[in-house]
């Protein structure tokens, strides 16, 4: 099986890609292979609607994203990495998945397996994922990704902090996939 991460966080060693790194941990650990997209650190332009693509083909934009895209493609699975940044997935995850655009009726009929990995500083019950929740049910729902569970950190404000359960998660959701 052939993962693709797609990492949020402008944060190499911040709590969302720590537990990125247990998820990897429990995939490999069962013979799966892994990529991790580093998105904060990867030259991404945001998706600018012209059409160009027709939803179909290859983006104008002369970045990184089409070869991300074709990445996609050639998986089995897809894991959505974030922070939580003002009650949604960074700036630079939502920058790749709106250019999801430019293949969406190719990565809609894969059936994509997919997660979510997302930390928050917040320990409250619903009000912080309440939204994003919501958010990951339709890009799954529109994009046909079967969903394979989703984790999402609270009281993960840095790593020192952040519940062990989590880590236990991650590793599980990677060891299961």
């Amino acid at each position: 099986m052939r993962i693709v991460v797609l990492a949020g966080s402008p944060h190499k060693n911040g709590t969302s890609n720590t537990l990125v790194n247990e998820f990897v941990r429990g995939a490999k650990d069962t013979g799966k292979d892994v990529e991790i997209i580093d998105l904060a650190h990867t030259d991404i332009h945001p998706c600018i609607g012209c059409d160009a693509c027709g939803m179909n083909g290859d983006c104008i934009q002369g970045d990184k994203g089409n070869e991300i895209l074709n990445k996609i493609l050639e998986s089995d699975a897809l894991i959505f990495a974030s922070p939580v940044y003002y009650y949604n997935v960074s700036s630079q995850l939502k920058m790749m998945i709106d250019r999801f655009y430019a293949k969406t009726m190719k990565i809609t009929n894969k059936n994509l397996k997919a997660g979510v990995i997302m930390t928050a500083w917040n320990n409250d019950d619903d009000f912080t994922y309440g939204a994003i929740d919501k958010y990951f049910d339709t890009i799954f729902s529109y994009m046909h990704f079967q969903d394979i569970g989703r984790i999402y950190g609270k009281g993960c404000g840095t790593v020192s902090m952040m519940p062990k359960k989590y880590y236990e998660e991650a590793y599980k959701l990677g060891k299961d996939i």
